[in-house]
């Protein structure tokens, strides 16, 4: 074999295997317009995601530069302004894209785009959060039994990969106060029960499903210096349906990156 032609079959293959691996980049930003003044684009240069979801964008589009020409991107703001709202940024255009759960009750704060590609659907959602003193706690169980359903019905159709802030620190390994939290909004009985009924559905924690014992958070207050001393919670997930397991390979959260109280997770699938 010639030495062009042994470069050229590794070059198919890099091409082959590069195809057939995707990176996914999930942040709850806080506010887009106040990161993209605290490094954002530098931040996701360091990333390198192929699909990059955004949740709490806070804006709609075109309200501020996103400096980034090599994503096709998509937008779903709230009604009400400079409140919840989500994106996303992908290398590949998509199929399809779609906002919200087709349900009139729930399609208002920007909380839902779905993109379907060749091999999956993703989902980027923000949930909502229950709030102090539990507020919107019964709406938030509405909420969950709509968005189960609904994507159980996206499953049959391809597997589903859910990623986003969540607001719920599944177990008790997930945040390091539990004690103290059992009744605070993201660490109800209900809010745990609720992500559990998700997963029996048919999808996997990623993060957890590789690393049933490690403990790093997504989340941290802005309050009594909680991030410098890890005081955190691990709120942010990337969700894989049964089917796509195989193909995970890495689940990440990048603790070291900030411009917000949530840092990035990530998900590689080859």
């Amino acid at each position: 074999m010639s030495r062009w032609s042994a470069g050229f079959i590794r070059l198919t293959i890099r091409d082959f295997v590069r195809k057939n691996k995707v990176k996914l980049v999930s942040w709850n930003v806080n506010g887009l317009r106040a990161a993209l003044k605290k490094g954002f684009i530098e931040s996701v240069a360091s990333l390198d995601a192929d699909i990059l979801c955004l949740q709490e964008t806070k804006m709609v589009k075109g309200q501020a530069e996103v400096d980034l020409p090599e994503y096709f991107e998509y937008w779903n703001s709230a009604e009400k302004k400079g409140y919840s709202g989500t994106a996303v940024f992908t290398k590949e255009e998509p199929l399809k894209v779609s906002l919200g759960m087709d349900i009139p009750l729930h399609d208002n704060e920007g909380r839902i785009i779905q993109a379907e590609y060749d091999d999956f659907i993703l989902l980027n959602v923000y949930t909502p959060n229950s709030q102090q003193g539990l507020k919107r706690l019964d709406y938030r169980m509405e909420w969950e039994d709509d968005f189960r359903a609904f994507v159980k019905e996206l499953d049959e159709q391809k597997p589903v990969i859910i990623c986003g802030d969540l607001n719920v620190a599944h177990e008790e390994i997930d945040l390091k106060n539990w004690k103290t939290n059992r009744r605070n909004a993201g660490f109800t009985d209900e809010e745990r029960l609720k992500m559990t009924e998700l997963l029996a559905a048919g999808f996997h924690d990623t993060f957890r499903t590789l690393y049933p014992d490690k403990i790093e958070y997504s989340w941290w207050s802005f309050r009594a210096n909680a991030r410098a001393n890890n005081v955190g919670w691990r709120i942010d997930y990337f969700l894989v349906s049964d089917r796509l397991l195989a193909r995970v390979k890495k689940a990440e959260i990048h603790g070291h990156i900030m411009g917000s109280d949530h840092c990035p997770v990530s998900l590689t699938l080859e």
